[in-house]
């Protein structure tokens, strides 16, 4: 068993730098270092879906006050950005740990969270659907030519995405499918295509439903976009034959500029975080127009890997009992 962990963490190591090395290619990317914790009460750390409950410790040195553990780093790369003066163009990505303590188990959800989060400037003219896509071509193109690698050195791990991927609405997935579930249109249009770019995810549809929900924020999931639907903002599926379901590998998007933060914190009724530091930076416009995301490294690892648990390519915390029902399934989680 001991081996067979050990070259399970090589090919780990091996997909997460030739995803990162085409990804850091693709898109002029820099490589930076982040943080694991954040001030509270600044309005830097993602919020997600506004419910989650964050790690939150006092700190002694700075008189007793809070800092929390990130959830993503959404809001802080958008800042770095000004701070390190990058053209538009480029931009900078990290590796990214956080801790999600309300996350509800599952195969792959877990509390310990690790993405490559990114980041990039971009002109006001680039606000639109047609940038998007291309830049989530370019994602998409890194994830192909990893999965070729893959299979060349491992061969028994056979390449199964498609070249292309498919790009749909979340409006036009509700009128696919008018009587499914969120998920259960996921699952449908992941497993027709293989694989998909859902965008415009945050505001209500035609049914008076949010496909998903998204902090008001960061991603601007309210200006009208160039297909007539609402959105600049997505997630990239893929369909997993090994769980049966669509695979969410990345969520991403144009960011808000003053306009759509405003709107989005009325939508959202809580147009009292205006006054964070953050918020009041990006209302009197001194942070620059930006997109970026996260890409999760252990679901791309386990996908690429073809394995069915994400504690299988990471470690975290897991319920004994749990843990000793799956080895008996042979999945030894790490």
């Amino acid at each position: 068993m001991g081996r067979e962990l050990l070259q399970r963490e090589q090919a780990i190591t091996f997909v997460k730098d030739t995803f990162s090395t085409y990804l850091k290619n693709a898109l002029n990317l820099i490589p930076i270092s982040s943080p694991l914790i954040v001030l509270d009460g600044t309005g830097i750390n993602d919020d997600l879906n506004g419910i989650e409950r964050p790690v939150s410790f006092p700190i002694k040195s700075l008189n007793e006050q809070r800092a929390v553990v990130v959830h993503s780093l959404a809001k802080w790369k958008r800042v770095r950005l000004k701070e390190l003066d990058l053209e538009a163009g480029e931009g900078i990505i990290t590796d990214m740990r956080a801790l999600r303590p309300d996350e509800d188990y599952s195969p792959i959800h877990s509390i310990y969270v690790d993405q490559w989060d990114w980041e990039k400037v971009i002109l006001p003219e680039n606000r639109n659907l047609s940038f998007l896509t291309q830049t989530v071509n370019d994602i998409y193109a890194s994830l192909v030519k990893t999965e070729k690698e893959i299979e060349s050195k491992f061969p028994a791990l056979k390449a199964i995405l498609p070249e292309a991927i498919k790009f749909i609405s979340s409006q036009e997935l509700l009128d696919k499918y008018p009587d499914y579930t969120p998920k259960e249109r996921e699952n449908a249009i992941a497993k027709e295509f293989g694989a998909v770019f859902l965008y415009g995810i945050g505001g209500v549809l035609s049914n008076g439903f949010v496909h998903d929900g998204r902090a008001a924020d960061y991603d601007d999931w309210s200006t009208e976009n160039d297909a007539g639907y609402q959105g600049l903002n997505g997630d990239i599926l893929v369909w997993n034959p090994i769980l049966n379901s669509a695979f969410e590998l990345s969520s991403m998007g144009i960011r808000v500029n003053k306009e759509a933060l405003q709107k989005q914190l009325e939508i959202r009724h809580c147009e009292d975080r205006a006054q964070l530091s953050f918020h009041q930076m990006l209302l009197s416009n001194q942070l620059t127009e930006s997109i970026g995301g996260g890409i999760g490294q252990s679901r791309v690892c386990m996908f690429m890997l073809k394995l069915c648990h994400i504690g299988e390519v990471q470690v975290s915390i897991w319920d004994d009992h749990k843990k000793n029902i799956l080895a008996e399934e042979n999945i030894n989680l790490l």
